[in-house]
């Protein structure tokens, strides 16, 4: 009995004193709030993993990130860090925040282990996102060390200039390097960041950074495009990861575009990376920068274009013109198939071969239009086409067109006074009578809840909107976000009408000029108007409340046209939408005079207007 009862404490003192040595996280905890969930991290001394999930916002997708908490509570890492874009933010409304983070946070009271947040430009945009970060976690860039481990937090979006500009300031550097300093023989540098600041004009002290990191071992993950490429530089390995719930096209491992979590196993030679995706797990070269070499023209330039079918006098053509190209410097096979319907009649129905590396085919296809009528349900060119080059597997990417009877529509010349009242746009030539409606059941009454008129009109000097849009149940709150209240998108697309035509939605401000306007909450104030300073240069808005819902009146400048064009201006693709929300935002609707670019439903050339 003495014999037992010695084991046991024994024992008992073998558990408290492995308890006591067990492995801490090293960090300032001044503060009554703080960017973490908790402390008590899920330490198996004998083992170092942790877990990283990236972008869940930017055209989140419900579901997915609950689903990866899921799992990672099966998985038991030690402890989860963040790349940031937790909430879809972009707002100014305290209330609206408030519910995008309880939302979140829910998410993460759900986690079993401790989670490590981090600022993305959806959730650090503004000075009210600033402050209210800096109420719940305290600061906005920090580090610890675990294990002989030091992890860095970084802010890229202090400055709060957006997608694509991010920036490390100087009193962050300083940080930065007085950390380093302190931590001089740590085994390994873990750097988390949300915008990849090393392939980024204009980042700031960001090269400091990387100066300073260079003779160290060390690591950088990174979010913000959605799309996986692993960077080896800087005597590291640096990692744009994809997505956990935010947009993306999900086109697979080949693209860098999947929804996974990052496991991270450190070891003393080193971190292991493995992409665990929600079908499967995958090694850290799911996806390498020679494979995106090889893949980013394919994806850019679309190897089936079909041109519009367009109708003059009332009637249609007889043949539609379909082209391949191969942009590859390997042979490309085909496999196109052409579906007719009630309205519309294709002569063939598929055709398959291989074109040779940098070929093109333009073949001439018979249709037949019901009366040449335009407003008719779009018939479907799907095509599959596959890569084949030796060194590499195979490469097949799907697409489908979706083209109908378009009418040649003639732009007006006119000048335009852009005051807002509409004095000159008394007989408006379109509406949303045939809109693309996306909402649920309930949303969307008909007309009189929400619709609209408008057309084009152009002069020496700028391309005209004027559109009146009637909205029962105006609601609109002082800098939030366009896609959070009422308001109007007026898209150009200026390019030439070869490219125009197939615009997929990517690529706002850079390919096309996205206008995104909501009228000012109190009449006389300025209307929000999405990232102003990076429409053309000289683009004139007014909006203006009416009694009835509000107006729109919108220039942009014919140089910034012909610039687009490389000369003469002969064309432009414009698209009106309206967003409806009422009830407080529990009834939402979007009303699009034509379907909407970023959609896989979009059809060819809508919206096209010609110079008269």
């Amino acid at each position: 009995m003495r014999f037992a009862l010695f084991a046991m404490i024994l024992l008992a003192f073998s558990y408290s004193t492995q308890a006591q040595d067990l492995p801490k996280i090293i960090i300032d905890t001044e503060g009554s709030v703080h960017p973490w969930s908790s402390l008590e991290v899920n330490n198996n001394p004998e083992n170092f993993q942790f877990a990283i999930v990236t972008d869940r916002t930017g055209g989140h997708r419900p579901g997915v990130f609950p689903t990866a908490i899921e799992k990672l509570n099966l998985l038991q890492p030690e402890f989860v860090m963040s790349v940031g874009d937790l909430i879809e933010g972009y707002t100014t409304d305290v209330e609206q925040i408030d519910r995008e983070w309880e939302e979140f946070n829910g998410f993460i009271d759900m986690l079993s282990v401790p989670f490590f947040y981090v600022p993305g430009n959806h959730d650090y945009i503004n000075e009210v996102m600033a402050e209210e970060w800096k109420k719940r976690y305290g600061k906005d860039y920090y580090h610890f060390v675990y294990q002989d481990v030091l992890f860095l937090c970084l802010n890229s979006e202090e400055r709060m200039r957006g997608a694509g500009r991010g920036y490390i300031d100087t009193p962050q550097l300083e940080y930065i390097e007085q950390v380093l300093a302190e931590n001089p023989n740590v085994k390994w540098t873990m750097v988390f960041l949300h915008q990849p600041l090393w392939d980024q004009d204009d980042p700031g002290e960001w090269p400091a950074v990387e100066a300073a990191l260079k003779d160290r071992p060390h690591t950088v993950f990174a979010g913000h495009r959605h799309r996986y490429v692993k960077y080896e530089q800087n005597n590291g390995k640096y990692f744009v990861l994809a997505t956990t719930g935010g947009g993306s096209s999900l086109r697979g491992t080949r693209f860098g575009e999947f929804d996974h979590v990052v496991w991270v196993t450190m070891t003393d030679d080193g971190p292991i990376i493995a992409n665990l995706l929600l079908e499967g797990i995958w090694d850290e070269d799911i996806h390498t920068e020679e494979m995106m070499n090889f893949s980013r023209p394919l994806m850019r330039q679309s190897a089936l274009k079909v041109e519009p079918i367009w109708v003059e006098g009332g009637e249609a053509p007889e043949t539609m013109t379909v082209r391949l190209v191969n942009h590859s410097d390997v042979p490309m096979a085909y496999d196109l198939e052409f579906e007719s319907n009630g309205d519309i009649q294709v002569a063939e129905s598929e055709w398959k071969d291989t074109l040779p590396p940098n070929q093109t085919l333009v073949r001439e296809v018979g249709v037949q239009v019901a009366n040449g009528m335009t407003w008719v349900e779009p018939i479907e060119v799907e095509a599959t086409v596959t890569y084949l080059p030796d060194n590499q597997p195979a490469l097949e990417i799907e697409q489908t067109l979706y083209l109908r009877p378009e009418p040649k529509l003639a732009i007006e010349e006119k000048k335009v006074k852009v005051d807002g009242n509409l004095k000159e746009w008394r007989n408006p030539r379109f509406n949303s009578e045939h809109a693309v409606v996306e909402a649920d059941p309930f949303s969307h009454d008909g007309p009189e809840d929400a619709s609209f008129t408008w057309d084009v009109a152009y002069d020496e000097e700028f391309i005209y909107i004027g559109a009146k849009f009637m909205d029962d149940q105006l609601e609109v709150t002082d800098g939030a976000a366009p896609w959070n209240q009422d308001g109007a998108g007026l898209l150009f697309d200026a390019r030439p009408m070869n490219m125009s035509a197939y615009n997929n939605g990517d690529n706002g401000f850079r390919d096309y000029a996205p206008l995104l306007i909501s009228p000012a909450e109190e009449p006389g104030n300025e209307p929000s108007v999405y990232y102003r300073d990076r429409l053309p240069e000289g683009t004139q808005i007014v909006c203006q409340r009416t009694e009835d819902g509000f107006a729109i009146e919108a220039a942009i400048p014919v140089s910034y046209v012909n610039q687009m064009q490389g000369g003469e201006w002969e064309t432009l693709r414009v698209n009106v939408i309206q967003r409806d929300h009422d009830d407080d935002g529990t009834h939402q609707s979007q009303l699009m005079w034509q379907p909407d670019w970023r959609y896989e439903s979009r059809t060819v050339g809508t919206g096209m207007f010609y110079r008269r």
